[in-house]
């Protein structure tokens, strides 16, 4: 499978806590922190949920 970059570009305050325990489980905390994951349809989904918050890119 292909790796994924993800980034966070916004920040988790006054977001639903489904928002904030999604970037969580992606293991984001802050503003410009990047994370890699394997690219499989969990964390596509994951992505998804929060796509107004990250960006992405392939790695």
């Amino acid at each position: 499978m292909t790796k994924i970059k993800i980034q966070q570009v916004k920040s988790s305050i006054k977001r639903p806590q489904n928002q904030k325990r999604t970037l969580e489980a992606l293991g984001l905390r802050g503003i410009g922190q990047v994370v890699e994951h394997e690219s499989t349809p969990s964390i596509l989904g994951m992505i998804d949920k929060v796509k107004h918050l990250v960006s992405t890119q392939e790695a």
